[in-house]
């Protein structure tokens, strides 16, 4: 998933980070503690997509109306947004830690109303709990760890909040496929997170606050006790001086620039910070609209498109997917500071057009090459069970499988006695009748047609996920913590955030409708479409900040950024040695 920051830490840091949790494991205490937001994060993103495909068997209202699927799924994303706006304001106002302990109380909250959910209205009521806890956690969880942390291994125990975010959604399908003939299916899936909510609530009551946040509202002696528990006795005096100049001079800067408002006016006139909103937001905008979340959240769907009807075997094969974007996070922190953040992103999005448009074939041919509609086996399960649409066709001879299937027929293909490829039965969509096709021993298809190429399907998929993670799915927020100047950091980095949010909202809201109208092939050919725009607007937008200090950033940005223009990796230090 890829919705949150993650500060990026080389091997020398998780080297230091190891010595020093062993020899100070309340370090370690801390940042998992807070690390478990990640994972609810990453849990309550991801598990939405195996329970959506027995929701729909529960209430056929949902199964019969798209936009319903898409609104239960993209709820969660459009309360992250209003969640991370109400999280910055309660970070500042209440502190970390109690902003921690209420994103757990809207996990729960959104778990319990879902599990218990008596009509779909609720469950989408229980998704935007669930999604103002999100965006809560996804402000919080990184600054709590970031604040509570040694300097010298900040990055890796940040990036502990990256890989439980993915492990949460890895741990999703896991759960998805344990529940998958359990009663109640969905709403053990959905309920259980309310688990770590309890056990992460529970230890942020034996927490301190950010010694930060303590620190600027006067509480001196609470932020020097904490950081003796962190640091070294001989550093923590120094960290104290350092933690003072650096809010002193925030309270500064945000008395001269007035207020949010004010500092937006002024960064809009600023070039530099203006050149990096280009860039910051094109990386986050681009990072969506490849169609990744589409494949997150609607991933075993997709797979029964490609031919695989078993709710079991599709949840079974997207939780590869879902294990291949962990891996490649990892992955990420190996390459990025190698290879560089521009030269990855782009040829992470060549290697995503690629897949895209093998992937529009593939749909395209399996679409084509769909089994017919027999009449004879149409008629074997009687004439109150056959399809009203394709019985009134004048055109009933010419139909396939997918013209059965289709929003105009809205009925089910069961495949015929010889073979799931030879010519099955268009019937209506009950319980009584899907009951009837696989008494028959035949197998029941509602979303996709048999396919002896839907193999493919799932390999590009894979292949999608491996080229996508360690490129887009984790470069445009390290791109994002660099590129600002400091005084900007904060606010240029929340403005990305609420595009990437923007950007998913509107995605997970119209893949379901888009593949109705233009089929899946056609949609992967959009996302295909739009990914070459996201390649040339970072190819003209984007520099390449690999090695380079945040002052030869913001003086590679004062020129104005052209990829045509032979740039120097050397770039001259102010004259006060200041690197912001």
């Amino acid at each position: 998933m890829v919705e949150a920051g993650v500060s990026q830490a080389d091997k020398t840091e998780f080297t230091e980070c190891w010595k020093t949790s062993w020899r100070t494991p309340y370090i370690m205490r801390l940042a998992l503690s807070a690390g478990i937001g990640g994972l609810l994060f990453g849990y309550d993103t991801g598990v939405i997509s195996g329970a959506l495909l027995y929701i729909r068997e529960d209430f056929p209202v949902v199964d019969k109306k798209t936009w319903l699927q898409e609104t239960i799924v993209s709820m969660a994303v459009a309360g992250a947004i209003f969640g991370a706006a109400i999280g910055g304001w309660m970070n500042d106002r209440f502190g970390r830690r109690i902003s921690i302990m209420v994103a757990d109380i809207l996990f729960f909250a959104g778990a319990i109303i879902m599990a218990a959910a008596p009509a779909p209205w609720m469950i989408v009521l229980g998704r935007v709990f669930v999604g103002l806890g999100v965006g809560m956690a996804s402000m919080t969880a990184p600054l709590y760890i970031s604040e509570a942390s040694p300097h010298r291994i900040r990055g890796a125990l940040v990036s502990t909040n990256g890989f439980l975010i993915t492990g949460g959604q890895f741990l999703s399908y896991l759960i998805n496929l344990a529940f998958t003939h359990v009663n109640g299916t969905w709403r053990w899936m959905l309920g259980i997170a309310g688990l770590p909510a309890v056990i992460q609530f529970i230890l942020m009551l034996s927490l301190p606050e950010s010694p930060r946040w303590l620190f600027r509202n006067g509480k001196e002696e609470d932020a020097k006790s904490i950081l003796e528990k962190i640091y070294r006795p001989e550093e923590v005096e120094d960290e104290l001086q350092s933690l003072q100049q650096s809010i002193e001079q925030e309270k500064q800067e945000q008395v001269a620039d007035g207020g949010f408002f004010g500092q937006l006016k002024h960064a809009w006139q600023n070039d530099v910070v203006r050149r990096a909103l280009y860039a910051g937001i094109t990386v986050q905008v681009a990072q969506q609209f490849v169609g990744i979340n589409t494949v997150m959240y609607y991933s075993p769907t997709i797979i029964q498109f490609a031919g695989f009807a078993s709710n079991k075997t599709a949840m079974a094969l997207a939780l590869i997917t879902s294990g291949l974007n962990a891996i490649g996070s990892v992955v990420s922190m190996c390459f990025v500071d190698r290879y560089g953040r521009r030269r990855l992103m782009m040829i992470s999005m060549i290697g995503i057009i690629a897949c895209l448009v093998v992937l529009s074939i593939v749909f395209y041919q399996a679409s084509a090459t769909a089994p017919k509609i027999s009449a004879t086996e149409t008629a074997f399960f009687g004439g109150n069970s056959t399809c009203q649409a394709y019985t009134k066709a004048k055109d009933a001879a010419a139909w396939g499988c997918m013209r059965c299937l289709s929003k105009q027929a809205e009925c089910g293909y069961c495949s015929a006695a010889g073979g799931v490829y030879e010519p099955g039965a268009c019937l209506e969509v009950n319980d009584a009748v899907k009951g009837a096709c696989r008494a028959a021993k035949r197998t029941w298809y509602t979303e996709g047609c048999p396919s002896k190429i839907g193999f493919l399907a799932v390999i590009f998929l894979g292949l999608y996920i491996i080229i996508y993670s360690p490129g887009m799915g984790t470069v445009p927020w390290i791109v994002n913590s660099e590129i600002y100047p400091l005084k900007y950091r904060g606010l240029g980095g929340g403005i990305a955030a609420v595009s990437n949010w923007s950007a998913n909202l509107v995605v997970s809201e119209t893949f379901l409708t888009l593949t109705e109208h233009l089929g899946s092939s056609g949609t992967f050919l959009l996302f295909a479409g739009f990914s070459v725009i996201g390649l040339v607007a970072i190819f003209f937008l984007v520099p390449e900040t690999k090695g380079l200090q945040f002052a030869e950033v913001e003086k590679l940005l004062e020129k104005g950024y052209s990829p045509f223009k032979k740039s120097s990796k050397k770039v001259k230090k102010d004259k006060d040695g200041h690197n912001s």
